[in-house]
């Protein structure tokens, strides 16, 4: 699906001192079934409710003004009445200069997801009831204090829970027959330091909370591929990408009880592997009140959450990033892959945010464009498929040490007769998207 693009640049800007300053944006606003229609309970003022799973408010220029280089943000969820864990985020929406709403599918809204977290299964009869998480987002501050975008958009922030209350609806006493999920407040600490200087140019949103899954339906690794395509106007000089990702699924086999390798590519180069979770839970099962959950009633090791755990419930998501020193003018594409996802059941998901800040100024982007791929099986014996949006224009098979072997005009290459071991395929899909990637022959 084909996005417009924002690339903007940024202006120094405001005076600012030292003192710190607080920007308060949500105060316990409420949640609700993620799933039923949006309900009509009022709103804060300046406050609109999106969906039952997410409200938006516009920061004011005092607001804005108020940003220093250093920028804290603090959110506190609230127990109402879901007691399971639950994904949720928050979002920097750039909505054109003047609208006074908008919705969640406006076109003309750019977003970028600067915060993920997930809730802990937590009953609200029982302390604590709230659980914090804090994020360093230094980096926005070169959004706040542009004046080149605060001209032509508004600056929103988006908070979002998507809670379901059937289960405690039984299992929660005061529950019965309540809509309510969750309460959230959140705010922004700034002040200044002397020892920060860097500061971006410009911004490219490129995925806000997308989702990759099993295309096919089926249960069969190796066809969780996302390719994001751009096309830079200028070079680029200092770009940090900024990712955030987290497996869901949480039936038997689900992908969040499996860690799994992540793999980044910029332009064919991978750039950062990754696995999630990796941490013990044990500090954050204070927060844990609720005994359905996957906490039970002892202490567990860490070795014993290490082998498994994606994310904690209860614990803010990592922001992963990578940076580049220099990107030329033209097209680039991103590959991120899970190679090993499963999808046991033909259920689950990996959702998926990644924005750029970069420091060159002058800079535009004509668009940005997504493709997922299926590459199947893999590992395999004989034959792998290419599936995707895309028309595939070419295949071009190549050993372990870079060889090439074959070269086929077609969605599916033959590799029955090469002996097992690794081998890379270079594809070429229409519109003169390329990538490489890893087939296993059996």
């Amino acid at each position: 699906m084909k996005k417009s693009l924002l690339y903007l640049m940024i202006f120094t800007g405001f005076c600012k001192t030292a003192a710190q300053t607080t920007v308060n944006v949500f105060s316990q606003i409420v949640f609700y079934d993620g799933y039923a229609a949006n309900v009509s309970e009022p709103v804060p003022a300046n406050t609109i409710r999106l969906a039952n799973y997410r409200y938006t408010k516009k920061l004011s220029d005092t607001e804005l003004n108020s940003f220093q280089n250093k920028i804290q943000m603090n959110v506190t969820i609230g127990a109402l009445c879901d007691n399971y864990d639950r994904i949720g985020g928050v979002h920097l929406a750039l909505v054109p200069k003047g609208q006074a709403s908008y919705t969640l599918n406006d076109t003309g809204v750019k977003r970028i997801e600067i915060g993920r977290y997930i809730t802990p299964f937590m009953n609200k009869n029982l302390s604590p009831t709230e659980v914090p998480y804090s994020y360093q987002v230094d980096n926005l501050y070169s959004v706040f204090s542009n004046t080149a975008i605060r001209a032509a958009y508004d600056i929103w922030i988006e908070l979002d829970v998507f809670g379901v209350p059937y289960a405690a609806n039984t299992q929660v006493s005061g529950c019965a027959g309540r809509n309510d999920v969750f309460a959230g407040t959140l705010s922004f600490v700034t002040y200044n330091d002397s020892s920060v200087n860097t500061t971006y140019n410009n911004i490219l949103p490129l995925l806000d909370s997308n989702e990759l899954n099993n295309y096919n339906n089926t249960d069969q690794a190796g066809q969780t591929v996302r390719l994001v395509n751009f096309n830079l106007t200028q070079s680029a000089t200092n770009a940090k990408f900024f990712i955030v990702s987290t497996p869901h699924g949480a039936n038997t086999n689900g992908e969040e009880y499996v860690r799994r390798q992540n793999f980044v590519s910029l332009d064919n180069n991978q750039v950062l592997t990754f696995t999630p979770g990796g941490i013990s839970c044990e500090p954050f099962r204070v927060y844990n009140t609720q005994g359905n959950g996957i906490y039970g009633t002892s202490v567990h090791s860490t070795s014993w959450w290490t082998s498994w755990n994606n994310w904690c419930p209860g614990n803010a998501v990592p922001i992963r990033s990578f940076t580049t020193a220099s990107l030329s003018a033209g097209n680039h594409t991103i590959k991120y892959e899970v190679p090993s996802a499963v999808f046991y059941g033909q259920d689950g998901r990996i959702v998926l945010s990644m924005y750029m800040q970069s420091t060159s100024q002058q800079l535009s982007v004509k668009d940005v464009s997504t493709v997922d791929v299926s590459v199947f099986p893999n590992p395999t014996t004989d034959f792998v498929n290419i599936r995707s949006d895309k028309k595939t224009r070419s295949i071009t098979v190549y050993s372990a040490e870079g060889r090439k072997l074959n070269e086929v005009k077609d969605s599916k290459v033959d590799l029955s007769a090469y002996p097992a071991g690794v081998y890379m395929l270079y594809i070429i899909l229409e519109g003169g998207i390329q990538f490489k990637h890893k087939i296993i022959k059996k």
